[in-house]
């Protein structure tokens, strides 16, 4: 059954109110944004939601095995699994603005690599080695010079309450060794790769090559729904960079991109303001290094709600099992009721195809 999830921000939230409201309008999921610098702390904000709401799942959208330990973030997303019995997810990638924020490039691969299979134990009951979980070395010293009778000999989480399933991990992946070990270790896998199909298409083929049983997998995807195409490109074109720029992170576009795409990725790569992350107006200096709206059509769903359906319901066929949707919840407050397009017209017309 096909997921449809609304993306998270700074200014997401936390009322009863816009909890129930987001629930009341179909959505599936609520992801939360997890940079200390840029938002309210999540999972406070996963708890208040999981009280308020009755089958909304959430998730941060994303953490990282970098600012929390391990055993922390499993523990924090298992308490939301308690509370909001079995709603919970534990949306995790390489860190953004996060390790920005804190002088710090994303964490290198075989650490995130570790992390994940650290953090499947740890939901899972079992217990991992010291060294495993994630602590960062030299802050303090080891408990075996103090005077203890017994001490502890690795991590687990004793405190799991019975009966509730196993907060599954869903790993957020753009680059091929990112998208193989999520498909390897992870129970879902949402990519980040821009709405074009064929970009699509090369993810989940890469995906399936290394999943060792089928897993589910997503795609977090902008869209932007309006009735008149301009306004829509308007909004579309401050949206497109902060999602764009993780394909050309590490200074090279990654999959399948021909000369036109390739040109938009570097225009974004070399005027992204970090200092301005989440700022939504903020795409001039990107715009006048060359980023393009025909770029921006392309990795992005722009349109009327026809359109948005159309484009959505293609990369569903491709073989995508969940949506995690940038826009709704950031339109302009002026749009008024138009704003309400995509949850009026779209949810329906994609969850009536299936």
């Amino acid at each position: 059954m096909l997921e449809i999830w609304r993306a998270g921000g700074s200014n997401t939230g936390a009322t009863p109110e816009l909890a129930r409201g987001v629930e009341a309008e179909g959505w599936d999921g609520q992801m939360f944004m997890d940079s200390q610098s840029l938002s309210a702390d999540p999972y406070a904000q996963m708890g208040a939601w999981a009280a308020w709401t009755e089958r909304l799942k959430l998730s941060p959208g994303v953490t990282n095995p970098f600012t929390r330990n391990l055993a922390v973030s499993a523990t924090s997303i298992a308490t939301i699994q308690a509370i909001s019995q079995g709603r919970a997810v534990l949306g995790i990638g390489r860190g953004d603005s996060a390790l920005a924020y804190l002088g710090y490039a994303p964490v290198k691969l075989a650490w995130f690599e570790k992390s994940l299979e650290t953090l499947q134990a740890l939901l899972s009951g079992a217990e991992v080695p010291f060294a495993d979980s994630g602590s960062t070395t030299g802050a303090a010293p080891s408990h075996e010079g103090l005077s203890l009778g017994a001490r502890p000999e690795g991590v687990r989480l004793r405190w799991l309450p019975e009966g509730l399933p196993k907060v599954p991990l869903d790993v957020a992946a753009t680059g091929p060794k990112v998208i193989a070990m999520g498909a390897r270790i992870a129970e879902r896998v949402t990519f980040s790769v821009g709405a074009e199909i064929e970009r699509m298409q090369w993810a989940l083929d890469l995906a399936r090559q290394h999943e060792p049983t089928p897993r589910s997998y997503g795609a977090q995807v902008i869209v932007v729904c309006h009735s008149d195409e301009a306004t829509a490109m308007d909004v579309a074109m401050h949206m497109a960079p902060p999602l764009a720029r993780f394909q050309v992170i590490q200074g090279k576009t990654v999959g399948p991109a021909d000369a036109a795409m390739a040109q938009n990725m570097d225009a974004i790569k070399d005027g992204y303001d970090m200092t301005k992350h989440g700022v939504h107006d903020a795409k001039d200096r990107i715009v006048g290094g060359g980023m393009t709206p025909e770029f921006v059509k392309r990795f992005a769903v722009v349109g009327t709600p026809d359109h948005c359906t159309e484009r959505l319901l293609a990369l569903r066929a491709a073989g995508l099992d969940r949506f995690v949707v940038v826009g709704p919840g950031f339109y302009p407050k002026e749009w008024g009721e138009a704003a309400k397009l995509f949850a009026r017209e779209v949810m329906p017309a994609l969850r009536a195809a299936g």
